[in-house]
């Protein structure tokens, strides 16, 4: 992680400050938007810098009471306040400071021209504030790059899987970018994920509508756009295309993710096995006899000794390694 801002203009440290706790604490007005935006596009450092201390903002708001709680940061009085949404990142100084070098969550923020990038290692989750006051929750190995441009506001995912609930604003639509697909939308909440190495592309509705171009259809013709309005969730892989409107059950289970959960129902191993495969940064081969295995049951996304046995113990299959070190399911009477 970068947790402090690299620049050195006071001035715009002032101001990307002040409009992140803005943007954390409340929703602006049309008149604080616009005044915002017009901040944002006089520089693109404003872009960047804004985007820094939301990210800080962020990191610092979940990890503070771990900090405060193991005597690492020392809270001044006045600054005992419900939310980090209201704190002054400038006067509180020295805490800042302390708490930039103690929070080590795994994440990163790099600037490069008018982008921002932000990454989730293996096996965490995080909850990041984009420029624009979006929230965006990275699921593990999930990498993410946000910038505004041209009126429209872009968030490419290189693969992994997010939520997002995106600031309404009809004026600048949001576009999320994956190898395997495309969503646009101007405000509302849903859940993207995307893995090129088995082709996978899926969005899920929370609430609000989003139109979703899967990359094959796209090249195919002109048309293969999808309007998805919420609970609905499609799901492309090679050309084939699946549109449904999920129970609230099932709605729960696609985002179980977001409490360290997977719920699988009737799904083959080699999809289940990829999940995990993901999450851990992990290599999980599976031999084709047993790929269409089916495998059901909630799991937690930490425990993959305990996913990898399970489906050992209930599935006629054999646990076993390769000889670089991948993990290895096989037909039972494998040697």
């Amino acid at each position: 992680m970068n947790p402090s801002p690299q620049h050195h203009d006071t001035a715009v440290d002032e101001q990307a400050a002040y409009w992140a706790a803005r943007l954390e604490g409340e929703v602006l007005e049309a008149n604080e938007r616009a005044e915002l935006d017009a901040w944002l596009a006089r520089s693109a450092a404003h872009r960047s810098a804004l985007s820094e201390y939301c990210q800080f903002s962020a990191d610092l708001e979940e990890q503070l009471p771990k900090l405060v709680a193991s005597g690492a940061v020392k809270m001044p009085p006045r600054t005992a306040s419900r939310s980090m949404a209201r704190w002054s990142f400038l006067q509180l100084g020295g805490v800042v400071v302390a708490a930039a070098a103690a929070v080590g969550v795994g994440l990163w923020v790099s600037r490069a021209g008018s982008h921002v990038e932000h990454f989730a290692p293996a096996a965490e989750r995080t909850t990041q504030s984009l420029a624009d006051g979006t929230r965006v929750e990275l699921n593990a190995n999930t990498a993410l790059r946000f910038e505004i441009a041209g009126g429209e506001r872009h968030a490419r995912l290189t693969g992994g899987e997010a939520i997002f609930m995106v600031t309404k604003d009809p004026s600048r639509p949001f576009f999320v970018d994956t190898p395997t697909g495309a969503v646009r939308v101007t405000g509302t909440a849903f859940n993207v994920r995307a893995d090129p190495s088995t082709g996978i592309f899926e969005v899920t509705v929370v609430e609000g509508s989003v139109e979703v171009r899967p990359t094959e259809m796209s090249r195919k013709t002109a048309e293969g756009a999808f309007a998805l309005t919420a609970h609905d969730q499609l799901s492309a892989q090679h050309g084939q295309v699946m549109v449904k409107t999920l129970t609230p059950a099932a709605l729960d289970n696609a985002l179980a993710w977001r409490q360290g959960q997977i719920v699988f129902v009737d799904v083959p191993l080699r999809e289940a096995a990829a999940r995990f495969a993901q999450y851990h940064g992990r290599r999980i081969e599976v031999a084709p006899e047993v790929a269409d295995e089916r495998v059901g049951g909630q799991y937690a996304l930490a425990d993959l000794t305990g996913f990898l046995k399970a489906v050992e113990a209930t599935l006629p299959v054999k646990l076993g390694w390769t000889a670089d070190g991948a993990t290895y399911f096989g037909p039972p009477d494998a040697r």
